[in-house]
């Protein structure tokens, strides 16, 4: 049991970290500007990560119930990513003030006017047909899958 859980531990420090860092990346060095949806599926990354991160400060059940709770949040975003993914391929409509915001430093008002308004329903980059919200969607339920099976298992 105690390998298990060392093992979904890795899987939910590693994982959410490597997907945060790609998206930042695609942002900051590719200059692919991130929509409202796109800031979404941050959120639970983020918070799958301090929860994670926490859990190694924590022993026993506490431990487990962080390390569930972080899951859980790797499988909301990739449910975000679902809805992304669905909205881009206009299988369903979005919300209609999808656009992007980056405050940066210096003058809002300046800051808000430059910032590329990116909107939720163009796909702006894809592999063998997968936009980045479906990479998303099968990574992040693939690291919570993976994690729940691991910390779950008797």
């Amino acid at each position: 049991m105690a390998e298990r859980l060392r093992l979904a531990h890795l899987t939910l420090l590693i994982g959410p970290a490597a997907l945060l860092g790609g998206a930042f990346a695609f942002q900051h060095i590719g200059g692919l500007h991130p929509c409202e949806m796109c800031i979404w599926q941050r959120w639970p990354h983020a918070a799958a990560l301090v929860l994670a991160s926490l859990a190694l400060f924590v022993p026993g059940t506490g431990r487990r119930a962080l390390l569930l709770l972080a899951a859980l949040a790797e499988l909301v975003t990739a449910g975000i990513g679902v809805f992304h993914a669905g909205v881009e391929q206009r299988w369903w409509q979005g919300p209609s003030a999808c656009s992007a915001t980056d405050l940066g430093t210096g003058d809002f008002l300046s800051s808000v006017l430059a910032t590329p308004v990116v909107q939720c329903d163009q796909i702006a980059w894809s592999l063998a047909g997968i936009s980045m919200a479906g990479y998303n969607a099968i990574l992040s339920g693939l690291i919570a899958g993976v994690a729940l099976w691991l910390i779950l298992k008797r």
